[in-house]
């Protein structure tokens, strides 16, 4: 459970990074498509990255429950796989509200 919880506590940096530069307006890291009908960059860019923290949260709260609780493994996977759900429904209400659509 220790590599499981070094490799969640990584990715919820790295998603952190990603949310934090997309939130502060770097919206060229996501990709030009699904921006083709974006009209407000900067909000757009903020809900974006709020959307991407949700999952970085999910990580992190995986991995700190990985490294705490070495028996319950199923904990940290449960609490992992819910909140990719929350970020999955997170971006494609940011997707629909900003870009008209999903895809």
């Amino acid at each position: 459970m220790l590599l499981y919880a070094i490799i969640m506590l990584l990715a919820a940096g790295l998603f952190a990074g990603l949310g934090v530069a997309v939130y502060r307006g770097r919206t060229d890291l996501i990709h030009s498509y699904h921006q083709t009908q974006v009209k407000d960059k900067a909000a757009y860019g903020k809900a974006f990255g709020k959307a991407l923290l949700v999952f970085a949260v999910a990580m992190l709260l995986s991995g700190v429950i990985a490294l705490l609780d070495t028996t319950a493994a199923g904990n940290a996977v449960a609490v992992l796989l819910v909140g990719m759900g929350a970020g999955i429904v997170c971006l494609i209400i940011v997707q629909r509200k900003h870009n008209g659509g999903v895809f």
